[in-house]
This record gives C-alpha cells, sequence and structure tokens, in this order.
C-alpha cells in the first residue's frame, strides 16, 4: 500500500538528509556534555557554538542573543512568563491577537487569571491586524505585544516591520513566533524584540527550537522557567540536547542557502494546486490573504463536505488546522477570528507543501480532492 502524499508541512517536516547527517554523530562517538570540562565536553560545546552561529547567520541575530529550547512552545512560554516576571510590579499590559498558536495564547490567558491585563485584538477577513486598532490598544503600561509572523493555518504574513515600529514607540516589548516563517521567507530578529522558532517547521530534528532576546538598549530581561543548573546563560537549565542544537544550526544553514529557491518553487506548486482545486470545484474559497501568505501554503473551504473531508481523502496527509488541535471537536480558532461559520471551519483543508513536494504529487492531490468533495456532496445531508 503506499503511502498518502504529504502536505502537511506546516504541521511537521521531514529531517533533510544533511541535517541527519551532521546530527549523527552527536548521538555516537562526539556524546560529550557541553558542560564538562574535558576534550568529550568541549567538542560538543564547539558544536553547540557552530549551531549558535548558524542559526544567528539566518535570522540575523548575535549568537549570543539565542537561547536553545525543547521546542518553540517552550520558548513562547519563557518568552511570555519570563518577561512578565522580569518586569513584575512596572507593567501590567499584555496584547496578542486573537489568531495566534495556543503556545501564545494559552501563557498570555494564564498571566490574565494571575492579574495581568490582556487585550486579545480581532483580526480583518483577510487575517492581518489593523495596524490603526493596534495603536489604539497599547497604553503606558502595556508591556508585550505579541503577535506572529506568519500563521500556521493560513500562512498569512502580518506586518512585522510596522508593528515592531508602533510597539516600541509606545515603549512596550514586541514578541514575534516566527515558526512558521523561519526557512520559509526572510526573517530578521532587527524586527522583534523576543522571537521563537522551532527545528521541526524548518527540515530539523522534533524536541528544539530557540529563542532570539535582544541585548540592544534597553536589553531584554528575563527570569528563567527552567533553573537547576544555570546552562544557557541561566535562562534555560538542563543538560543540552546537542544533536538537536546541532541539527537545528544545520537545517538554518540549509535553510538560508536555498530559501528564495525553496519560495519559488513550492510558490508555482501551490498556486497550481489551488488553481486546480479553484477551477474544477464549484463554491471553493480560499481563507486568509491570497496577497501576503507563506508561499508554500493553502488553505481552503469546501462547502457542502459536511466535515468529512479530510478522512475522505486517504490518499493525501493534510490537516483542517492546528497540528496541536486537529483532535479537537471544536473549529478553529483561527478561521472563526476570520468569520468563518463552525460549517465552514469544518470543511476547511490546510494543504502545506514542502521541499520534497513533486508536481506529480500535486495533480495527484487534486484528483483525489475533487473526487472526495464529488463523493461527499453526493451523500445525504447529515440530519
Amino acid at each position: 500500500m503506499s503511502r498518502p502524499i504529504y502536505l502537511d508541512y506546516n504541521a511537521t517536516t521531514p529531517v533533510d538528509p544533511a541535517v541527519l547527517d551532521a546530527m549523527l554523530p552527536y548521538f555516537t562517538e562526539q556524546f560529550g556534555n557541553p558542560s564538562s570540562a574535558h576534550a568529550y565536553g568541549w567538542a560538543a560545546d564547539e558544536a553547540v557554538k557552530q549551531a549558535r552561529e548558524q542559526l544567528g547567520a539566518l535570522l540575523g541575530a548575535r549568537p549570543d542573543a539565542l537561547t536553545f529550547t525543547s521546542g518553540a512552545t517552550e520558548a513562547a512560554n519563557l518568552a511570555i512568563r519570563g518577561t512578565a516576571a522580569a518586569y513584575r510590579g512596572k507593567k501590567d499590559h499584555v496584547v496578542t491577537v486573537a489568531t495566534e498558536h495556543k503556545a501564545v495564547l494559552d501563557p498570555v490567558r494564564s498571566l490574565e487569571a494571575e492579574g495581568y491585563r490582556v487585550t486579545v485584538l480581532g483580526v480583518q477577513p483577510d487575517g492581518r491586524i489593523d495596524l490603526d486598532v493596534l495603536r489604539d490598544a497599547l497604553t503606558d503600561t502595556t508591556l508585550l505585544v505579541a503577535v506572529m509572523w506568519a500563521n500556521n493555518e493560513t500562512g498569512v504574513i502580518q506586518p512585522v516591520p510596522e508593528i515592531a515600529e508602533i510597539v516600541r514607540e509606545r515603549g512596550a516589548l514586541f514578541m514575534t513566533d516566527a515558526t512558521q516563517a523561519v526557512g520559509k521567507i526572510p526573517v530578521d530578529v532587527a524586527h522583534a524584540d523576543l522571537l521563537i522558532c522551532s527545528g521541526h517547521k524548518v527540515y530539523g530534528p522534533k524536541g528544539v527550537g530557540a529563542l532570539y532576546r535582544s541585548r540592544r538598549q534597553p536589553r531584554v530581561r528575563l527570569e528563567p522557567e527552567i533553573t537547576g543548573g544555570g546552562q544557557e546563560d541561566g535562562l534555560r537549565s538542563g543538560t543540552l540536547n546537542v544533536p538537536g542544537i546541532v541539527g537545528l544550526g544545520k537545517a538554518a544553514e540549509v535553510a538560508g542557502a536555498r530559501l528564495d529557491e525553496d519560495a519559488a518553487r513550492l510558490a508555482a506548486l501551490r498556486d497550481r494546486l489551488e488553481a486546480a482545486l479553484l477551477d474544477r470545484i464549484d463554491g471553493v474559497r480560499v481563507n486568509g490573504s491570497t496577497e501576503h501568505r507563506l508561499p508554500n501554503t493553502a488553505n481552503l473551504v469546501f462547502p457542502g463536505t459536511h466535515g468529512k473531508l479530510l478522512p475522505a481523502i486517504r490518499g493525501v496527509a493534510a490537516s483542517v488546522g492546528s497540528s496541536c488541535r486537529t483532535k479537537s471537536a471544536r473549529p478553529s480558532h483561527v478561521l472563526t477570528a476570520l468569520g468563518l461559520s463552525d460549517d465552514d471551519a469544518f470543511d476547511t483543508l490546510r494543504l502545506s507543501l514542502g521541499r520534497f513536494t513533486t508536481e506529480d504529487e500535486i495533480g495527484r492531490a487534486a484528483d483525489e480532492i475533487v473526487t472526495a468533495v464529488a463523493r461527499l456532496r453526493a451523500e445525504p445531508i447529515p440530519a
């Protein structure tokens, strides 16, 4: 039995062969602990330093401004809760957006439960925030504004440089979840005070991510969430995941070398897939901006499929929302924030392409989806 066509790269990516090759020695002969004061530890420490430089080069960041974590979720918690702890008693207002990943929304809500004031901005029908609404939301007590660079479900890209300028003018800190953007479009930490990313979204391994913390003046202060050893400049204690960190560094290096090439190829394939579905299926609509979005992502609603489309396309691996919530019985909070009805949200597919997607797969995926939609629309409407 052949494996399904994989069109869920926003959920996770396969490890690039060059990344795996770079990691393998650090499971075997180069197994040292970077904290150890001998040759094995020194070799591991050098590997971590190199990875820091590789990731820094992709992000335009000083290597010493990067903290390695277990992934983007931990990085988001460190950025949000760590900032709140460091500035406790000085400012008590946090602003975020309704379409953020739960890795951001849940820590923000935890601060609200502790007495912080929280403003959750809505989005326009295209999924982007209104900059005037953002301006009006900021106050002298605003500590942090968290807006993701690119949405994981729709691929919609926010106007990050403009957001950063507005936030900084009011003396607040700006954090961006760049997990989906890194490696797909140019990302520069000059537009953020705090930025998070993850290895497994950029053809690196799972279980590793990073937090950028600005060291410009004024330098961003954080309180650690994990203590017990003082690693990572005291911000994230625990023995470093050397193979994972090496993998993230190599993945960043590979992504930087082929960023433009991959973006152009994936945008062409995405447009071909989208055009085929829009042309061959009545009533299909694209969710979110088609002008400001990631080159690999298509999010479409297929009305009349009764929420059954995903299981009906067994030959295509896709998703109906965030990979972290697809088993939920609730509609996507991202899509409802865009104004979709619950029915339309359940009738939506996220199709995300990647480095190893082929033209042949695009044609076969389109055929499978067209056939499945026709079959579902011919079925009696559920009572």
